[in-house]
């Protein structure tokens, strides 16, 4: 580090140090600024900001300070009711956009949640009440202003296929009802636990590129899983994977295929698809493939039932409950030996619901430029899920189809979602009889439609540009869903996920630093091949955080550039390397594992006679360094705030002749 000017630093051997200091100590010499130690913070003030900082960061109690008790009283109620604060401000406009809205989704969310019911090997009933009482309990506690509640296909051929792997619906149905309710009681404490305990970081674990694959994954499973209902097929294997599902298929062309069937599915599902194409060419037709479902529904159980076509083999919905949600709440399991079977299941099918709604949710406000709480959201899908255990739903969330059409119908408020469940509420109490003729073929066909645009494939071709790491967890995950089950592919795209951070983490990238022409800039030689090396130096940056996982590996790389570095001097007959200097901005932090690698790369470099310089360390990591003593053993005239100041000092002479 640099000193005053009748500071002489003595470094024995090294002509080009005396050289340096020389230089120092003459008049023209250009100040060269220490690096700042910063002072010594109280232990108790450091755990407290870090504390605060990994937990709280958003700062949620900015609201409360300063503030009366009853202000602060009124403040919690509605900072776990958002609905006690906007809606002192709500207004006949507002509710017009949200009318308009909600009825769209509404006519959008009846015909799915009857299919999404049928994947998670539940009564068309069910469906139902999960778009009932989650959006009014989302309504009054929910953050998001655009997000519709209700069943959603990938969650719902999770669920399925986790529960029926311990229970079969069609032996026990009654067993399997109850698991299917405990799972979404645990799915909601999950997810209310994560938000109470702000741990809502941990959904960030799983990467967007594997979230690109599981999800186009799940798209092609559930759209295999429709062909049983599309083309009429009685007896249909339980297994997922393609192979299954096509030997199932195939084997049954030539007995089990019903061709009425086959011609209304194939018929609406082009009508279905040619809808989608309409709103998408122009936006202010959005309204047609959000109706597109309900006029399919109403026109092929007309058909069915004036041509009864049932009788001739077309498959039909039957009956469906008529009145609201019953209670469930005794039927939860909270002993016994599916206890355990329905957490798993819960936390499982509670982290992908939960990962999918807070997306949904942080894109339309990104869209609206508002702030979405994602803690308070873990908080509020909890506490729907929870109640809706208890009444009869299974695990709801987030719909991006139908937020989508939310959004484009004009959405102002929650209260959409009120709407919708009031829509959902007269469907139950004196509409469900007349799906009676409903086909299977129909709500196989508005299934297939609603999941085909989950394969995004603009998205998967981005991510093969950027980054080709994050392109094989994308694909891992969809051939782990496709070929094998829902399950494998979400633990290779967690597993995936998990190995990208231990690599970045374990494998922190180096590199070599040149100075730029006609600039007092160093740079990545590779990035700037014009670059250009000091001679006697060699100048090194480390870009991450150095930390026991790593700093085994930082040391030996930071040696093997130094030992290619003079095999290719001494090829060249040029001077060897002096001094080596480790560029530590990109430093954000350095543990004990770190200091002690940092330790040993100076007594390595002592034995080939070379010295050890640092530049630019940050405030955790001088202030660890301080603490270890390694600036005594460094010492201090060989730590500067920059490269620059460091090569300005060490090699005066060689800068000016470059």
């Amino acid at each position: 580090m640099g000193h005053s000017t009748d500071e002489v630093p003595e470094v024995k051997g090294m002509d080009i140090r005396s050289t340096s200091s020389s230089r120092r100590n003459s008049q023209n010499a250009p100040y060269i600024h220490k690096v700042g130690v910063p002072p010594k913070q109280n232990l108790i003030k450091e755990i407290k900001n870090t504390v605060k900082e990994t937990f709280f960061a958003d700062d949620p109690l900015r609201s409360f300070k300063d503030q009366s008790k009853s202000r602060k009283f009124i403040l919690g109620i509605q900072a776990i009711f958002p609905i006690l604060e906007w809606a002192r401000h709500y207004n006949l406009t507002k509710f017009r956009g949200d009318l308009l809205s909600g009825l769209t989704i509404a006519s959008l969310c009846i015909p799915q949640d009857i299919g999404y019911a049928k994947l998670a090997y539940l009564k068309p009933q069910y469906g139902l009440y999960s778009s009932f009482v989650p959006p009014l309990v989302y309504a009054c506690m929910g953050s998001s202003r655009d997000i519709a509640i209700g069943p959603v296909a990938v969650v719902s051929l999770l669920l399925g296929s986790l529960l029926q792997a311990e229970i079969d619906p069609d032996k026990n149905p009654a067993e399997y009802l109850r698991l299917a309710f405990t799972a979404t009681f645990f799915a909601g404490v999950t997810q209310a636990t994560l938000g109470i305990l702000r741990l809502g970081f941990l959904i960030d674990f799983l990467s967007h590129a594997a979230i690109v694959g599981f999800m186009g994954g799940a798209a092609i499973t559930i759209s295999l899983q429709q062909l049983k209902g599309f083309l009429g097929i009685k007896t249909f294997t339980k297994k997922t994977d393609i192979i299954s599902v096509m030997r199932s298929v195939w084997g049954s062309v030539h007995h089990g295929w019903n061709w009425q069937t086959l011609v209304i599915g194939a018929s609406f599902l082009s009508f279905l698809l040619f809808a989608k194409y309409i709103g998408k060419k122009n936006k202010k037709f959005f309204w047609v493939p959000a109706i597109a479902p309900l006029i399919s529904v109403v026109l092929s159980t007309f058909f069915v039932y004036i041509t009864r076509a049932d009788k001739d083999g077309v498959q039909i919905v039957k009956h469906i409950d008529k009145g609201i949600n019953p209670s469930s709440a005794s039927q939860i399991y909270f002993t016994g030996d599916y206890l355990l079977k329905g957490f798993k299941i819960g936390v499982v099918a509670g982290m992908i619901a939960l990962t999918e709604a807070v997306a949904i949710g942080r894109t339309f406000a990104a869209m609206k430029d508002y702030q979405l709480d994602g803690n308070k959201e873990m908080v509020a899908l909890g506490a729907m899920n929870i109640v809706g255990s208890m009444t009869s739903c299974y695990v709801a969330t987030g719909s991006f189809s139908r937020s989508a059409v939310n959004y484009m119908a004009g959405c102002q408020t929650a209260v959409s979602n009120i709407v919708m469940s009031c829509v959902v509420f007269l469907t139950l109490e004196f509409i469900t009889p007349l799906f009676k003729y409903t086909p299977n073929a129909i709500l196989a066909s508005i299934i297939i439609s609603a999941v085909i645009g989950l394969i995004d494939y603009d998205a998967a071709l981005l991510i093969w540009k950027i980054d080709k790491f994050d392109f094989v967890a994308c694909m891992g995950a969809f051939f782990g869903v496709v070929f094998s089950s829902v399950e494998i592919g979400l633990l290779i795209a967690v597993s995936i996920s998990f190995a990208k951070i231990l690599l970045q983490v374990t494998r922190p990238r180096t590199a070599i630093l040149g100075r730029l022409p006609r600039t007092s800039v160093y740079r990545n030689i590779q990035q700037y091949p014009e670059a250009t090396k000091i001679p006697g130096l060699l100048i090194t940056r480390v870009d991450s955080a150095i930390y026991f996982s790593n700093s085994n590996y930082v040391k030996e790389r930071i040696l093997r550039w130094l030992t290619d570095e003079e095999e290719r001097l001494k090829e060249a007959n040029l001077p060897r390397v002096q001094f080596l200097i480790v560029e530590m901005s990109p430093v954000t932090d350095i543990d004990t594992s770190g200091i002690h690698a940092l330790e040993e790369l100076h007594r390595s470099l002592q034995k080939r006679d070379v010295i050890l310089v640092l530049a630019n360390p940050g405030q955790v990591v001088i202030d660890k360094l301080h603490a270890s003593k390694f600036t005594d053993v460094v010492g201090e005239d060989n730590i500067f705030l920059t490269v620059g100041d460091a090569v300005l000092t060490l090699s005066p002479k060689l800068v000016e002749e470059v």
